[in-house]
């Protein structure tokens, strides 16, 4: 059987270094990408073929997969769209470029690197299209308003690639963890301290007692959160599997919120989610 090859975006910490190292142990040629060239001589020197892929710019987009498609001969079964950051703060207190930069990143740098890599797998007749996503793709939590917006757009245009991908031989699926124990948090407070004006809020006092749980460094694991290597066991299913789901929740967060937001009527479900 010839080597499977994936191409993994975020690798740098968390969800997808976990995910690129899982998989190269398990015979896959991993392309495992970074925003930054340092953390991809990283993971060069720990084995791993890596560079650069930026998804808010279009160059490096371009770049790498011109770069994969060449080093395969142009083919490739596997995508793997992980990297995304967050920007917290009340939907109040956030300007437009905030949610301009990221959707850049969290949606449109996954469909422009689909839509890229899809010739490829039509050609070949088969792929793998795998989008992370989160519980906060399935419902929404305060403080969370920017990401939740990503998320919630990412799991509608994921589903409908998945419609008009029938019959092609490319499977289309979502992951949705959370929460996972990764660096998101601590990553996301340079992008708040450069949009949320909190001080000057009508939301100051919140902002205040908040500031720990929401855009701090962790102290502690939150209620079930699970390793990245929780999601790369349902990855590895998503891949390798004969017939995928549409869906694999991670968490039991997950779990439940899939099933609350088939079965709750709206105000329960938002009472359900108040309380945490």
């Amino acid at each position: 059987m010839m080597q499977r090859s994936i191409l993994i975006t975020g690798c740098s910490s968390g969800i997808g270094y976990d995910a690129a190292h899982a998989l190269h142990k398990r015979g896959w040629r991993v392309f495992a990408t970074c925003r930054q060239e340092g953390d991809c001589a990283r993971l060069r020197g720990e084995g791993l073929e890596s560079f650069v892929l930026d998804y808010a710019d279009e160059a490096s987009i371009t770049t790498a997969v011109a770069e994969t498609l060449a080093r395969t001969g142009g083919t490739l079964d596997a995508l793997y769209n992980n990297g995304a950051f967050a920007c917290p703060g009340a939907v109040e207190d956030l300007p437009r470029g905030a949610l301009r930069e990221i959707f850049e990143t969290n949606l449109f740098g996954y469909h422009d690197l689909t839509r890229r890599l899809i010739p490829a797998m039509r050609a070949q007749g088969h792929g793998r299209i795998v989008n992370c996503s989160s519980v906060l793709g399935l419902v929404g939590a305060k403080w969370r308003g920017a990401y939740v917006a990503t998320k919630f757009a990412m799991e509608g245009l994921t589903d409908v690639l998945r419609f008009e991908m029938a019959g092609t031989g490319i499977e289309v699926i979502l992951i949705e963890p959370g929460p996972i124990g990764t660096e998101i948090r601590a990553k996301a407070i340079p992008h708040f301290e450069k949009w949320v004006d909190w001080e000057n809020s009508a939301r100051r006092e919140e902002y205040s007692s908040l500031r720990g749980r929401l855009y701090g460094v962790k102290t502690k694991p939150d209620s079930f959160e699970l390793p990245p290597a929780a999601v790369t066991r349902k990855l590895i299913h998503a891949l390798e599997t004969r017939r995928p789901r549409a869906r694999y929740y991670v968490t039991v967060p997950t779990h439940i919120a899939g099933l609350a937001r088939r079965l709750l009527p709206t105000r329960a479900l938002d009472w359900v989610l108040a309380r945490g």
